[in-house]
């Protein structure tokens, strides 16, 4: 072998090469970092008198793509100033075959000799170059046989619901390889209430913002030198949507859900981790392994609906409740076509919605499927639905009254929490100002300093509780309750009122309604109901027709202005008709402009003056100064029935014929006069 050495291989410098995979085993595995060191006094020995040690690399591993030690001596290969590379063994150099042949390439082309513990070896000789190659095969063999083993291990014990690489908020690694809810309550009662109130919000980003408005800190990990430890503040979506999609809190383990991908990126290795299978790829899921903060079935169940809350996620999600007036937005599907029914509002505000079947159109540039407005149908169904949930009214009331009390309890008991653990912070603080000696002062400013910090937190704490206690001693009156259980009594009213919001009524539609599928023949729509429970129902009814709409003034109005125009002018309409409480289509009051606009609408021609005189007719002013009595004497003759007159409804002027008022006139002068005054009339008007 020393023959293999020449005096050109002595003349160049000689470079020791020296790893080791982990930083555990740099700090604890000391005895084989000292026989690499070692290697440089056997260089010397071997008569090198320039040698380089290359130590760039301790802690990294030789199956690597970023070695910058291993970078270094290829760079002093290529410029021909090596003549030997020394090494304990193969698997110093590399642990893979890309690595270890590019060195040996490289150390062929400059005439370089590779000399570890058990000989010298020239990469230009065929032998040599062999078993250089065998034993880097070796090695990285060796490598991959114990990955398998260490990964058979880690599977094995993954399929036992053993393996932990990290336990979430709320839980403590315990004895046996096992896990068990945190003994911290404020932990505990902070993620129940994560889940309480997204069983009450039913959206991942209505519980971020609840929790900011109410300023309820919930806990979270940092790492630091001490170790692992949690920390108070203000959550983010992430950290709720991570809570709620962990299937630990469901009771279940759960491992292996997401995969490593590597893939060669603009010539280089590039590793993706962090990507998510699907549930039956996971590599073990063991349900009811235990104790949850929620049941694996709501686990499923909120899953599913923020899976359902997600928008341009296709047509198989019904996306997030909006706050558009239509009911029943996600919930449609075309019966012809089989795509979901988008909504669109137009109106002068915007509020006017209608469905349409628009995938064919925006896809592949053909016709609408169908297309009608939202109104009717989001009626018909309301009304189907309300019909299902009648008996179930005084119950919801009595839990909303139940849910006011307990949003205050909670907020109350987290804030008592909040303050347990600052007057225990506070009480820590002061036994270590009180154990540092007063000479100290350097100390005993600092521990001052941090005493006073909990001090002022634990007063903030407790100014917080005293407010949130008096808020909820009068969260709830005796006269609300008493609404809240009416309107229980009468779901339909509840569901009409004003102050119902449109976010609510959507999310109890998708609560019991899993699916609408519509078709359309001619002028009828007919709607498929399909139940969350499994039940169908059909409802069918007319598409409305052109110039057909909601906003419709009802036929007795009509009907009345059509009766007055022809006595009277628009402004003394509008009196009449607010006078008997009538409003318009959209609810407001008459003015001669929305008399007219009426008129116009229907071909009422506007009243002429003295239109009224060339038909004859009179008014009670005008009959008054005829008969030579007063107003209310004539009123009077018309109740008893002395007078014939008429009226177009209630309140509206009393219409006089002219030929009645000359007949009137006609017998009282046949009667001749009953008393001494000749004015007098001489009738019972009792």
């Amino acid at each position: 072998m020393m023959n293999k050495i020449s005096t050109e291989h002595l003349s160049r410098h000689a470079f020791v090469y020296v790893r080791q995979s982990t930083m555990d085993q740099v700090h604890h595995n000391r005895e084989s970092q000292l026989r690499q060191y070692g290697l440089a006094d056997r260089a010397r020995t071997l008569g090198w008198p320039d040698v380089t040690v290359i130590d760039d690399d301790l802690g990294r591993s030789g199956s690597g793509i970023h070695r910058p030690g291993f970078e270094r001596l290829l760079v002093a290969l290529c410029s021909g100033e090596v003549g030997a590379v020394f090494c304990i063994e193969a698997s110093r150099l590399a642990r893979n075959g890309r690595d270890w042949h590019t060195l040996l390439e490289f150390c062929r082309l400059v005439g370089c000799l590779l000399i570890d513990e058990d000989g010298i070896y020239d990469p230009r000789q065929p032998n040599d170059r062999l078993l250089l190659g065998m034993k880097g095969t070796l090695s990285e063999m060796e490598l991959s046989t114990f990955r398998q083993r260490s990964q058979a291990a880690l599977d094995q014990k993954a399929k036992r619901g053993e393996l932990f690489t990290s336990v979430p908020i709320g839980y403590v690694r315990v004895t046996g390889n096992r896990i068990e809810k945190d003994p911290d309550a404020r932990i505990r009662q902070a993620l129940e209430l994560v889940f309480r109130k997204f069983r009450e919000f039913g959206s991942v980003r209505q519980v971020l913002i609840w929790i900011r408005q109410e300023r309820i800190d919930l806990p979270a990990v940092n790492y630091g030198s001490d170790g692992r430890h949690i920390v108070w503040k203000l959550p983010v979506y992430n950290t709720l949507l991570h809570i709620l999609t962990n299937p630990t809190y469901g009771g279940a383990y759960a491992f292996g859900k997401t995969r490593t991908i590597a893939r060669i990126v603009n010539g280089r290795k590039q590793v993706f981790a962090g990507r998510p299978l699907q549930r039956d790829d996971w590599q073990a899921l063991i349900i009811e392994h235990h104790e949850g903060y929620i049941s694996w079935d709501e686990y499923e169940a909120n899953r599913k609906l923020i899976t359902h809350n997600a928008n341009m996620k296709g047509n198989m999600v019904r996306g997030a409740v909006k706050r558009g007036s239509s009911l029943l937005a996600g919930l449609l599907r075309c019966g012809h076509c089989g795509r979901k029914l988008h909504v669109a509002y137009s109106g002068t505000k915007g509020t006017v919605a209608r469905y349409n079947c628009q995938g064919s159109m925006i896809n592949h540039g053909g016709p609408r499927c169908i297309s009608f407005g939202a109104v009717r149908i989001d009626n018909r169904v309301s009304e189907e639905v309300l019909r299902q949930l009648e008996p179930l009214g005084i119950r919801a009331s009595l839990e909303a009254i139940e849910r006011v009390r307990s949003e205050q309890d909670e907020r109350v008991r987290h804030k008592e929490l909040a303050l347990e653990q600052a007057r225990y912070e506070a009480a820590r603080a002061r036994r270590q100002y009180d154990a540092i000696e007063p000479e100290n002062r350097l100390v005993a400013a600092e521990l001052e300093r941090r005493w006073e910090e909990a001090l002022k937190i634990q007063a903030r704490l407790q100014a917080e509780l005293e407010s949130m206690r008096e808020l909820s001693e009068r969260a709830l009156s005796t006269s609300a309750r008493d609404e809240l259980l009416r309107l229980g009594e009468d779901l339909p009213r509840l569901w009409h009122h004003p102050g119902s919001s449109v976010e609510i009524k959507k999310r109890i539609l998708r609560i019991v309604i899993k699916e609408i599928v519509v078709t359309k023949q001619d002028d009828t729509i007919r709607a498929l109901v399909h139940w969350q429970g499994g039940d169908h129902t059909e409802i069918v009814f007319e598409k409305s027709h052109t110039g057909e709409h909601r906003w419709t003034t009802d036929v007795e109005t009509i009907d009345i202005v059509r009766a007055l125009a022809r006595t009277l002018p628009d402004h003394a309409i509008a009196a009449v008709i607010n006078r008997l409480g009538k409003r318009t289509a959209r609810g407001h009051t008459w003015t001669a402009a929305r008399v007219c606009t009426l008129r116009n609408h229907h071909h009422i021609a506007t009243y002429r003056e003295g239109e009224r005189q060339e038909r004859g007719e009179l008014t009670v002013a005008e009959v008054s100064g005829l008969v030579g009595v007063s107003g209310p004497t004539v009123i009077r003759l018309i109740r008893v029935g002395r007078l014939s007159a008429s009226q177009a409804c209630p309140g509206a002027p009393w219409i006089i014929r002219q030929s009645d008022v000359d007949a009137y006139l006609a017998r009282q002068a046949d009667s001749g006069p009953q008393s001494a005054d000749p004015n007098q009339l001489s009738i019972d008007l009792q």
